[in-house]
């Protein structure tokens, strides 16, 4: 399976703080907003993702993450000039994909919870179909809302319905086989002029090969699209780091206990980031797990 992560858009909600630069780059915590959807993937096993931007973005995003080695992965980058809807990164990203299946998530989400990394390898092998995930909110008229009978399969996808027959938000993360790049390809633009991801899975589910996971209580999904909820999901971040001693959407963590990096690359890649929270925690991990 390939990655994609889309971290695009203008930021608006966001500015004046995202004029001059992505709104991906704003820090959630002491880390980069990047981090947490590039986790993600690298949980779901993912070793190759491409990153798309703005042009004016993407040489930073290169800067801070290079080609990706440092974390045992490949990363390349491309360049989306508007906001031309989420179903355009498998445009953008056809030649990336190839024959594979691919995991599309989005540059501004923050997910945390119990389990998250075996519910990932779970549903990232052997795609057939596309595969949503869903969290229950209290304001789903504001989301993509997906419907499902008492069995679990999904019935419906609707997107910021007035009357919504669920409270299961579909999140930004999304599993599809290879057929999506020719399914994105054939969806009509909207009135908006924009390649709609709910077109897509709609594509899928009248097709009978598309499900939902249901992220369950105890799971956090967070949209930091706007200050008070980059404020919000930087509180939930550093507070469960400081009370349980532990890194959320470390990369060199993550690198490390998936087996893409060994020790040594971990403690190097500690040491880069200097006398900060984040270099000395990735050389404790390192060492702890050396020892």
């Amino acid at each position: 399976m390939k990655g994609i992560i889309l971290a695009g858009g203008t930021g608006s909600r966001l500015g004046p703080m995202t004029a001059a630069i992505s709104k991906q780059l704003l820090p959630v915590g002491d880390k980069p907003m990047i981090f947490y959807p590039l986790s993600v993937l690298m949980l779901s096993g993912i070793r190759e993702v491409l990153i798309i931007s703005l042009p004016r973005d993407v040489p930073l995003f290169r800067q801070l993450l290079g080609d990706g080695s440092q974390f045992g992965i490949h990363l390349d980058y491309a360049e989306q000039p508007h906001p031309n809807g989420l179903a355009e990164a498998f445009l953008i990203g056809e030649e990336h994909i190839g024959d594979d299946s691919v995991a599309l998530v989005l540059g501004d989400n923050v997910f945390h919870g119990p389990g998250f990394q075996r519910v990932l390898e779970k549903h990232s092998t052997a795609v057939k179909g596309c595969v949503l995930f869903g969290y229950r909110v209290s304001d789903p008229e504001r989301y993509g809302v997906g419907e499902l009978d008492d069995t679990g399969r999904l019935l419906s996808l609707e997107e910021k319905p007035a009357r919504p027959r669920s409270d299961l938000a579909v999140t930004g993360l999304y599993f599809y086989d290879n057929d999506v790049v020719d399914i994105a390809r054939r969806v009509r633009p909207s009135a908006r002029g924009e390649l709609e991801i709910t077109d897509v899975n709609r594509a899928y589910l009248e097709r009978g090969l598309a499900k939902m996971v249901d992220l369950g209580r105890g799971f956090a999904w967070l949209d930091t699209g706007t200050p008070e909820a980059l404020l919000e999901a930087s509180q939930y971040v550093r507070t469960l780091e400081q009370r349980q001693d532990v890194g959320i959407a470390c990369l060199e963590e993550v690198a490390l206990r998936m087996g893409f990096i060994d020790t040594e690359a971990c403690l190097a890649a500690g040491r880069r980031y200097g006398n900060s929270r984040y270099g000395r925690y990735v050389m404790e991990i390192a060492r702890e797990l050396r020892d």
